[in-house]
Formats: structure tokens, sequence, C-alpha cells
């Protein structure tokens, strides 16, 4: 099979084409034929070298997640996939079945669930992994409807996602973008909108005098954000945020969305499945491009300011 990874670490430029052996699933797991994987900050990490690689062998296959079609069950393994259903997958690439930016990839059943109907592969490999983050971060922040979260990096992928699922889940949304942006992040489902530039605490303050009762950030404002968040509030975000004295003199929780704390929650996908079914959620594709083009892809990446989620075909 074709597969796009690493032998050595650094820029987009290490990336390279890889013909592997194709897996097959054993108990307890499904192949995928991968038609579509994403391209995701965090594939930087294995990417640079910066994540723990020693459960596989080289060449490092990339990506966390990736949609295509089942076309291998393994012996005993109790699913209610069949071959042929289409579907969306959660991977984890420093794990022994490698990444995503593959032909073929062979997961635990419990990993992978039906694509939303109506969507195209490229379409439904944005959800598993960035829908499931979005959750958790949310779940998280453990607000009630009728309360305020504000939301950083509004109009990117996992901040998009977090600004509807908050609007689904009954809660007043301040998302926080660039005035471009502004339009998109509204449809998204967004309540008030406030600038990025400057100090974003103090731009969310004066949109929300009493503070808000919990922030999602996902693009690492850190401390600046952290001041809009009142007294007992919650704080969580999808790449981590560092503990502070002043944190802790106004008792804000300070929470780290993971992924992989949701792993294999096959409910938790089938009901992003439904959100998108439904409308509520929207599936954003900025770009597709062919496999053997990852390295535009991840200097597309490196760029910024991509809105939605670049995908590679296969």
């Amino acid at each position: 099979m074709k597969a796009v990874g690493v032998i050595r670490f650094g820029g987009p430029e290490v990336l390279d084409v890889f013909e592997l052996p194709a897996p097959h699933a054993g108990p307890g797991q499904v192949r995928v034929r991968v038609h579509a994987a994403t391209v995701n900050p965090g594939d930087r990490f294995l990417r640079g070298g910066f994540a723990d690689v020693s459960a596989v062998r080289p060449p490092y296959v990339l990506g966390a997640e990736a949609a295509g079609v089942v076309d291998e069950i393994g012996p005993g393994t109790d699913t209610g996939l069949r071959l042929g259903d289409r579907v969306m997958a959660v991977v984890v690439p420093n794990t022994a079945t490698g990444g995503a930016y593959a032909e073929y990839v062979v997961l635990p059943a419990r990993q992978v669930a039906l694509a939303p109907a109506g969507t195209s592969h490229a379409e439904a490999a944005t959800l598993p992994m960035n829908g499931l983050t979005a959750r958790l971060a949310l779940d998280l922040a453990d607000l009630a409807p009728g309360r305020t979260v504000a939301v950083t990096g509004g109009a990117g992928a996992v901040g998009g996602y977090v600004v509807q699922l908050a609007a689904a889940d009954g809660l007043t949304v301040v998302a926080v973008a660039s005035p471009h942006d502004e339009d998109l992040v509204r449809e998204l489902g967004a309540d008030l909108v406030v600038p990025r530039s400057g100090d974003i605490g103090r731009n969310i303050l004066r949109a929300v005098p009493s503070g808000v009762d919990g922030l999602v950030d996902t693009v690492g404002a850190g401390a600046s954000a952290s001041l809009a968040v009142r007294e007992g509030g919650t704080m969580s975000s999808s790449v981590g945020i560092g503990s502070s004295e002043e944190l802790r003199l106004r008792a804000v929780r300070n929470r780290t969305a993971v992924f992989t704390s949701y792993l294999g929650d096959t409910a938790r996908l089938d009901r992003l499945r439904t959100q998108v079914e439904k409308g509520l959620l929207t599936l954003r594709v900025a770009r597709t491009l062919p496999a053997e083009d990852a390295v535009t892809a991840h200097r597309l990446l490196e760029q910024g300011g991509i809105r939605g989620r670049l995908v590679l075909e296969f």
C-alpha cells in the first residue's frame, strides 16, 4: 500500500511516500480502505520528532483521523459495522497500528463509526478526532444550559465545532475571531463575536463584564484569555494550559482536552454523526490534495490561516 510518513524528523520537506505491506485485521479489529485523511496541527509533533514513537518502526506514518470504507473485519470482532460501510475513524499514529496517511489502516473496531449520511469522504474525515476534541473540551467545562462560554479560535476547525456544539447545548457563545471571520462564526452559532487582536481577555470582558462561566481555548491564548473567566469558572484547552497562581486565586478550574480520553467511545462518535445529519454540525474542508502532495499540505498548515481542514486523498 501507499503511505505517507517520515524516516527522519524535521519540517514539511521530510515527508515522503512509501510502499509498505498492507495490514490485515485481527481479532477485534477492522480494516479501512482509506479515501481521505486530515492534516492536523498535531501531525507536526510526530513529523518534528516530539512524539514517542517507541511502539512503531520507521517509516513513521502520520495522521489522526480518516474516512473510507470497511473492507476487512477480523475474526471474532464484535461490531455492528459491515463490509462496504462508509466510515470515519480516530487513529493514534504513534501506536502499533500506525497513522491515517495510508491506503489501508487497521484499527480496533470501537475507534470506527459510520460516516454521516450524505457526506464525502473528505468531509467525514474532518469529524472524528476534531469533533471528539471539541466535545471533550465542552464536557470538561461542565456548563449548564444558559451559561456563557467563550471560544478562542472560533473560526478554526476545532473551534468551529466547539461553537456549534456549545450552541446545541444551549449555551450563550462568545467567539473570538478576526473581523473577516465574524459572519462565519455567527453562522456557526456565536451569539457574540470579539476580536482576537490585542488582549483577548479584556476583549471578552468588554462584551461580558461579569466574566464568562467557561472558556474553551483552541489556539493557546492561555493566561491572557483566562482573565475573562469569572471566579469559580472553568477553562479548558485543546492545546494545554499552564497553571498559574492567578487561576488558583480565582478558583478557576483548569482542564486540558486530550482526544485520547474519548478514544474508543463509539457512542460519542455516533452522536457527532447524528448531529451532522441533523444540520447541527458543519463539516468544513479547506482544501483537498493528493496524498503525494503531503509536503504542500504541511507547508500550507505551517503558514496558518486555514479555515476548516486540509485533507489528503488516497
